[in-house]
């Protein structure tokens, strides 16, 4: 893998803005969306690092059987500081497969090892940009190479196979910025090239009707299949997370009278929660694609990162390089450390690709469960924050 820089179109802005990506540029003004590098890897290192997402996803699957197999309990609900009102509903979404659509691993890869950082498997974003805009740059760019990125062609497929599964319209909704407002526009569209109705709404706009014990829209429709880009912690934190607890579609596929499809299902609170990382090498120990993982400290490691069991975007992490804090994202939403306070999961510093200054994290994606595509995201320091800019790929 190769690092090289050429200079950005001239209307860059506009084109990808045309795309669906008008977040391009942060607040102070440099590009979010940076063209002026890309990354470029050969066809061998694609096939490895498609590989090893199949293989982490296997790793997963296994874990989640672990962690809910009761004759084998180790306490890891409780480790992962998962409410006890969820448990049951996560059991029975586990069981039960209810439609679940994408996920996103993110990964360390410096040419020669890949490790699993972290598993974003509820509210994954970075989507826009990998899906489609970066598509567009190789086809102006590089017509002649090629990209791992097969994301809309998928995500179209799966709202396909999702049809008899699903009530219609099948609701969007998200309470956050720009960047959320654009990933829920795109995955909308996705659903309806597959020729599903959607309804888009706000999550503070779904309203709770006592008298008919149902989630309603503006229009006083009941709500029965949803997509939420808003962490499955903050809605059991809300007001009415538990009427979505008490009216889940949880032991059908199919959507139920009376019941709440919620895409993506509550089960996936084991996976977008950081503590995986520790179960996932106490059951798979000295896994190639796994680093040291632990939730009672750093134990003898003195190179490490210490992780929030719940955040996005790099928000609580700190970077440890003997025993002493060298990096940090101070950055915090209250939200995430109000849902396990004081809560961290202690990782080994990864070897990261570095170039140019700039150290790039892989998010290599997952539809169905099966490896899509990826995107990369480049900091100035070690921790990728909100900050971090996308910078696109090929492979030749």
């Amino acid at each position: 893998m190769r690092r090289h820089s050429l200079s950005p179109r001239g209307d860059w802005q506009s084109r990808v803005e045309k795309h669906g990506l008008t977040f391009h540029t942060l607040d102070d003004g440099s590009p979010y969306w940076d063209e002026s590098a890309y990354w470029e890897f050969s066809a061998g290192e694609i096939d490895r690092l498609e590989a090893a997402t199949a293989e982490i996803q296997r790793l997963a699957l296994a874990a989640g059987d672990m962690i809910l197999d009761r004759s084998a309990d180790r306490g890891w609900l409780e480790r992962m500081c998962i409410p006890a009102a969820a448990v049951e509903r996560i059991r029975e979404t586990w069981q039960s497969e209810p439609p679940a659509l994408y996920g996103r691993l993110d990964l360390a890869y410096d040419g020669r090892q890949i490790k699993l950082l972290e598993y974003n498997a509820d509210t994954p974003t970075c989507l826009v940009e990998a899906a489609v805009a970066q598509w567009y740059w190789l086809e102006d760019r590089f017509p002649e190479a090629d990209q791992f990125n097969s994301l809309h062609e998928k995500l179209v497929a799966k709202w396909k196979d999702l049809e008899p599964y699903v009530s219609q319209p099948v609701y969007f909704a998200h309470d956050g910025g720009e960047e959320d407002a654009m990933t829920i526009t795109y995955l909308r569209d996705t659903a309806q090239q597959a020729g599903l109705r959607t309804e888009a709404l706000a999550m503070r706009q779904i309203g709770w009707e006592d008298a008919g014990g149902r989630f309603v829209d503006l229009k006083r429709e009941s709500i029965r299949t949803i997509f939420k880009l808003y962490p499955w912690e903050w809605v059991l934190k809300d007001a009415f997370g538990v009427h979505a607890l008490a009216t889940m579609d949880s032991v059908s596929q199919k959507p139920a009278g009376g019941k709440v499809q919620w895409i993506e299902p509550i089960w996936k609170m084991m996976w977008s929660n950081k503590a995986l990382l520790a179960i996932l090498w106490e059951l798979n120990p000295n896994h190639e694609l796994l680093l040291p993982a632990y939730l009672d400290g750093p134990r003898s490691m003195q190179n490490y990162v210490r992780k929030p069991l719940f955040g996005r975007e790099g928000a609580g992490v700190s970077v440890f390089r003997n025993w002493a804090e060298v990096d940090a994202a101070v950055r915090e939403n209250p939200l995430d450390a109000n849902a396990a306070p004081g809560k961290y999961v202690y990782q080994a510093l990864a070897s990261m690709a570095q170039a140019d200054g700039k150290t790039a994290v892989i998010g290599s994606w997952l539809i169905n469960g099966e490896p899509a595509g990826m995107g990369i995201r480049e900091s100035d320091g070690l921790v990728t924050t909100n900050t971090s800019r996308f910078v696109p790929h090929l492979f030749r």
